[in-house]
């Protein structure tokens, strides 16, 4: 019933007629234009970073709706294309926004994990998730600056990396107002280490060459690359001892890289 109400509330962030679309596909499907419906879904979720963490959880609801009223699997299907085309066209994406190239990432991870087929990750999705962070990992990747301005952290996790909360000089406060850099690593680590905190053990379930070949890449980043800022550097760390952890955060992990900093 909690997961319902989630789903209302995020819908509320459009205009009325498309909030009575989505409402009637969320429990009535077979009444509405389920292709319609799926690219509504990832129009708003190519631009809207809040929206693309949340969209899987509704896709998931059509789709048990559907299979149980009607048997089908439009709505499925029609997401999937979608999601096939924004993968073929991902490099162009990325070049024009950055923005909407870091939401496709957290939708496609999203729905990844939604998205079963005999209880298990659908196949079909494990080399595009894989190929989507590998690129998040490329050294130009966790460089890149100049596409985002310096702003207030609005919408950044609640609990951050201590060494990002010292830069805030109001501290718990207020959000930390962040250089261009540290915004922007912030919006990466939504893409690549937060996602790999959701889905990096089923992926490794899935594949786990291409896990190992994701973490040497993290690891050189880490260890090789000029120029990381030292959230950057932490971020990664963090994330490579949470695998060698099997997927789990020690509590000496968790007080060292999540501990809140009292005045």
């Amino acid at each position: 019933m909690g997961e319902t109400g989630k789903e209302e509330y995020k819908i509320q962030s459009f205009d009325s007629e498309t909030q009575k679309l989505l409402k009637t596909a969320l429990k009535d499907p077979s009444n509405v234009d389920l292709e319609k419906v799926a690219n509504i879904i990832v129009d708003q979720s190519l631009k809207d970073s809040v929206f693309s963490k949340e969209a899987g959880r509704i896709c998931y609801t059509i789709i048990q709706a559907e299979s149980k009223q009607v048997g089908q699997s439009i709505f499925r299907r029609s997401l999937l294309n979608r999601l096939q085309q924004e993968y073929k066209d991902r490099e162009e994406l990325r070049t024009r926004s950055l923005q909407a190239w870091i939401c496709y990432v957290t939708f496609i991870c999203n729905i990844f994990d939604y998205l079963r087929v005999n209880n298990m990750p659908m196949m079909a999705l494990v080399n595009p998730v894989y190929d989507c962070l590998f690129r998040l990992a490329q050294p130009d990747s966790l460089q890149k600056e100049e596409e985002v301005s310096a702003g207030r952290a609005a919408d950044v996790p609640a609990v951050l990396p201590r060494t990002c909360k010292k830069h805030s000089p109001g501290g718990a406060q207020e959000p930390p107002l962040l250089c261009a850099q540290h915004l922007l690593f912030l919006l990466k680590v939504d893409c690549l280490v937060l996602q790999l905190h959701r889905i990096g053990e089923q992926l490794e379930k899935m594949n786990s060459q291409r896990m190992d070949e994701l973490f040497s890449l993290l690891r050189d980043g880490f260890l090789l690359q000029e120029g990381l800022s030292s959230l950057s550097q932490l971020l990664l760390l963090e994330i490579i001892e949470f695998r060698a952890a099997d997927w789990k955060m020690t509590d000496a992990a968790q007080k060292y890289y999540y501990s809140e900093v009292t005045d």
